[in-house]
């Protein structure tokens, strides 16, 4: 009898390894605007300090400042409007994100999506844990154990802009895909945790609405007059409801058809979120933190985050809870799923990344104010521990990836570079044989002019000076 035919062992597969060429654009693309948000909301953050810090009267008059129709339960703060409302704009475009990532991107594989979707959940559990911890030993309030859960993908690009360190694009997508899904659970935390009270007629229009919206769409109905007042009727109903209106925004993103069809270069949900991103980076958040990040510094209040343990909590959570679940979490996924990390990189990246991923601002402000909504003192300080706890994160990721600047640059720059000006970077082209013709008909045509070159500049030193 014959032996059975042992079955080869699967390949492994390759973490971190080169993206797709669509994903590739699609990812320069989204991130080039997150980038240029990201430092508008860096100097929104600062002049908040600044502002609060120095004309807190007026600062604290314009935040609390109410306008809106009473009659529809929306006479609301300018802090409030900015929270509930701008941010809505900014979780419709997490929603669009993650709807594309499950249908076009990373996550529509589910080996592929294992490590990152582990990996967030990892660097989601573990603040909890080390606020949790931090405060039940010390004797503090647990109430903020979600403040420290989430990402500012925006405030972390920001920071790779000022330091001047070009990431490989897997690096990059890695980093937005822990962004993308952090973002789906904070949307549930704040969902689950933070809604008191239900008013389910509000909350039955608001279905209503959102079953309207799902209807038009798939019968292709367009134009922005249909779906933007539609679109403020949802919100006002789920802020009714006494749900967080922005979950409407994520509602509404994730029934965008995000795949594309023949003959279209890009899908309706693609096309709009290139619309709206901008809207959403570049004021939306910068306005949110404009009227949250102002917080009352001092001396005593700087001391104080590291003595009180709700916000020692947050810090810690953010600077060790974020790193260690997040390079944890990827480690042991990446162990038990037979990944093989990208030999061009080390786990020294993946712990720095891990380290920026540390940074969580927008979110964090958001969820510390739900957290300890009616308690101003208890929540300034809150914020001023998100602030301070991202400031870590921030200079402790823009050193260990500066320690790596060097190797990034090289595989940023083999990434991008065309030789032959096709529009595709070389390194995509490498085993199309029409791509080697070309850079051969290339460089002999750059020789070419080099000799020409050479013979003029010959004829020229050859021949006599003319007489005076």
């Amino acid at each position: 009898m014959a032996a059975p035919i042992p079955t080869p062992p699967s390949p492994r597969r390759t973490f971190l390894g080169r993206l797709s060429l669509p994903e590739r654009n699609y990812l320069a693309d989204a991130l080039r605007t997150e980038t240029v948000g990201g430092v508008i909301l860096l100097v929104a953050a600062i002049a908040a300090l600044i502002w609060a810090n120095t004309f807190a009267t007026g600062y604290r008059a314009l935040s609390d400042f109410h306008f809106g129709p009473e009659s529809l339960g929306l006479n609301l703060s300018v802090q409030h409007w900015a929270a509930d409302g701008l941010l809505a704009v900014f979780f419709f475009v997490a929603g669009v994100e993650l709807k594309r990532e499950l249908v076009a991107g990373d996550l529509r594989d589910p080996k592929a999506a294992a490590l990152p979707v582990i990996a967030a959940l990892c660097g989601m559990a573990a603040p909890a844990v080390v606020y949790t911890l931090v405060n039940v030993t010390g004797g503090g309030s647990t109430a903020g154990w979600a403040v420290p859960t989430a990402t500012d993908i925006a405030f972390a690009l920001a920071v790779l802009a000022v330091i001047g360190t070009s990431l490989p694009s897997a690096l990059r997508a890695f980093l937005l895909t822990l962004a993308v899904v952090d973002d789906l659970f904070a949307i549930l935390i704040i969902a689950i945790f933070f809604t008191d009270h239900i008013d389910f007629v509000a909350l039955a229009g608001a279905f209503v609405g959102l079953a309207v919206f799902f209807l038009l769409l798939r019968s292709g109905v367009r134009g922005w007059y249909v779906y933007v007042p539609l679109a403020l009727v949802i919100w006002g109903l789920m802020y009714n409801s006494g749900i967080h209106a922005t979950i409407a925004g994520v509602a509404m993103g994730l029934m965008l058809r995000c795949t594309r069809r023949e003959g279209e270069e890009h899908s309706p949900g693609e096309h709009i979120e290139h619309l709206i991103r901008p809207l959403s980076a570049g004021l939306a958040v910068p306005m949110f933190a404009l009227f949250s990040a102002g917080v009352p510094l001092s001396g005593h209040a700087l001391a104080q985050v590291f003595t009180r343990p709700e916000t020692l909590g947050v810090v810690l959570g953010l600077v060790v809870g974020k790193t260690v679940g997040i390079f944890g979490g990827t480690w042991l996924a990446a162990r038990f799923t037979r990944a093989e990390l990208n030999e061009d990189l080390a786990w020294a990246d993946v712990f720095a990344v891990a380290s920026l991923a540390g940074i969580g601002f927008t979110v964090s402000l958001l969820i510390g104010e739900l957290a300890f909504e009616g308690d101003a003192s208890v929540e300034n300080e809150i914020k001023a521990a998100v602030l301070l706890g991202s400031l870590i994160a921030a200079s402790l990721s823009g050193v260990l990836l500066k320690l790596r600047v060097r190797t990034y640059r090289a595989l940023y720059e083999a990434e991008e570079r065309d030789e032959d000006e096709d529009g595709v970077p070389d390194i995509y082209e490498q085993d199309d044989p029409e791509y080697h013709l070309r850079m051969a008909a290339l460089h002999e045509r750059k020789a070419a002019e080099h000799r020409r070159l050479a013979e003029l500049a010959g004829a020229a030193s050859s021949k006599p000076d003319s007489p005076a």
